[in-house]
């Protein structure tokens, strides 16, 4: 699963989620603008940064979304995280945010930083913690459902999808949250059709999602590209007739016409029956 992407267009398009997962108010996410920042003239590609954007009391949230072992995760997040305040100079606080599936992922030795997990100035979320997703809020839960056996995924999505629309969302925070869902479905049953895909969903809610959308369109897409090829395919068979007359072999008549044997030689009998 494309777990970087999902979560940046989470934070992205719903910032409110990522201030209740660690638990500040969502409006905090008012105050801040969410990007993802390359460190230039390095390697280094911090996956997220909440920027404050009134004052300077505020603190910088350095966010890191880790789906796979890597035993090099602290001293390059740190890396990145000090090369950033060296290079930028910010007169606000930070702190940094590391989101794993699950505690088993998380190896790295942290014995050079204990003290800034100590002072809770970085602090380690573990999806599969989170609680039973029933008594989350509708953000965290859409969250977690990344985490959810294939099993489970289909009945939480259903249920995630009803609660989106009896809560107060606004008509555009129930349509990013319907797409997030939905993506997220997608990642996880890759070998599933996008007409199985709305089948999980109910068509009506499918409707409204930006895949669902895109999808059509690219359905309409690929059949004005067919009808195009159609016509093509049938202004070569009508020059069959025409290579004939001009002496050429059945062959030949395939080779530049760019058909196959047997097609030409069926128009050629269609020809002189008619």
């Amino acid at each position: 699963m494309k777990t970087d992407s999902i979560f940046y267009r989470l934070f992205q398009e719903l910032p409110s989620i990522f201030f209740e997962l660690i638990g500040n108010p969502p409006q905090t996410a008012d105050a801040y603008k969410f990007s993802s920042i390359e460190i230039k003239q390095t390697a280094f590609r911090i996956d997220g940064v909440f920027l404050p954007t009134q004052g300077e009391y505020q603190s910088i949230y350095f966010v890191e979304v880790q789906f796979q072992t890597d035993t090099e995760i602290y001293s390059r997040l740190f890396s990145e995280i000090f090369l950033y305040l060296h290079r930028n100079k910010p007169k606000n606080p930070w702190r940094g945010v590391v989101i794993y599936p699950t505690r088993s992922l998380d190896t790295a030795n942290i014995d050079n930083y204990s003290e800034f997990f100590t002072s809770q100035r970085v602090s380690r979320i573990y999806l599969d913690e989170l609680g039973e997703t029933a008594t989350l809020p509708v953000g965290i839960a859409t969250i977690k459902l990344v985490v959810e056996d294939q099993d489970t995924a289909i009945t939480t999505a259903r249920e995630l999808i009803s609660r989106t629309q009896q809560e107060t969302y606004t008509e555009r925070q129930q349509r990013q949250l319907l797409e997030l869902i939905e993506t997220i479905l997608v990642y996880k049953f890759p070998t599933m059709s996008r007409e199985e895909i709305a089948a999980m969903f109910g068509l009506s809610d499918l409707k409204q999602t930006r895949v669902y959308q895109e999808g059509r369109e690219e359905g309409r897409e690929q059949g004005r590209q067919e009808g195009r090829q159609e016509g093509a395919r049938q202004e070569k068979l009508r020059m069959v007739s025409l290579l004939l007359k001009l002496g050429l072999s059945t062959e030949e008549i395939a080779k530049e016409l760019g058909l196959g044997l047997e097609e030409v030689q069926q128009q050629m009998q269609k020809q002189a029956t008619s």
